[in-house]
């Protein structure tokens, strides 16, 4: 990727990546000591707690190698950097950063004109439907801008009267 074409940037900050993935580390840790520490008697919640263990560590380390990518905005596309499209701008409806959107943790959520595939990197943007949301284990900081220009780019992209 042509380094002068990307917009704006986000990725995981490297606290919020170890607080969120150690979290789900630990629950899973914590289950899976439950169940040989102080196993149930009931063979059926023996299950339960090793499925939901094992999910935990296993979402750990998806949660690890998800936020270990970064997110780039250029005038085409939403994309991370291992060249995964999120959205194209012209298939953008619109962008919504408000405080009731259905949107990770300092993120924003992007509605698009056509539903699209479902896909989901855990701490980083998900998928589903018409509905991308962006962020989760990022900064403010960094998405915040990267919402504003997403959202100028659309304007301009409808014509709304911004310069290029």
């Amino acid at each position: 990727m042509d380094e002068s074409r990307i917009i704006a940037r986000v990725s995981a900050t490297g606290a919020r990546r170890v607080v969120g993935v150690g979290t789900l580390a630990v629950l899973g840790l914590l289950l899976l000591w439950l169940l040989v520490a102080e196993p149930p008697a009931e063979l059926a919640w023996q299950g339960f707690l090793l499925v939901m263990g094992v999910g935990a560590l296993w979402m750990a380390q998806m949660m690890w190698r998800s936020t270990g990518r970064e997110l780039w905005l250029t005038e085409d596309a939403l994309m991370d950097s291992t060249g995964t499209v999120l959205a194209r701008i012209e298939d953008i409806a619109k962008v919504d950063r408000s405080m009731f959107a259905m949107k990770p943790s300092n993120g924003f959520l992007v509605q698009l004109k056509e539903p699209g595939a479902r896909a989901w990197q855990p701490g980083l943007w998900w998928r589903m439907g018409r509905r991308v949301a962006v962020g989760g284990v990022t900064a403010g900081r960094d998405t915040k801008p990267m919402a504003d220009a997403l959202a100028m780019l659309v304007a301009r992209r409808d014509g709304m009267g911004l310069p290029e």
